[in-house]
């Protein structure tokens, strides 16, 4: 399964962030294994989460949307 750029750049900036991915889906409100999900393109989290993302990893929405660069 290919990842798609959105997992890449959600993979990237979890990776630069060093927020472990527990402590992630603590600060998000999901279980680790979600994150993992997310990041291996079984799901896309709701936009509420998507949010949460973003703010939890310092990074803008449409950064990881592929909108804009970083």
């Amino acid at each position: 399964m290919e990842l798609t750029d959105i997992q890449i750049r959600l993979r990237e900036s979890i990776a630069e962030s060093g927020i472990a991915q527990k402590e992630l889906a603590r600060q998000v409100g999901v279980s680790p294994q979600t994150i993992s999900k997310y990041m291996k393109k079984d799901i896309f989290p709701a936009l509420d989460t998507f949010a949460k993302l973003c703010k939890a990893l310092d990074v803008s929405s449409d950064f990881i949307l592929g909108l804009k660069a970083y």
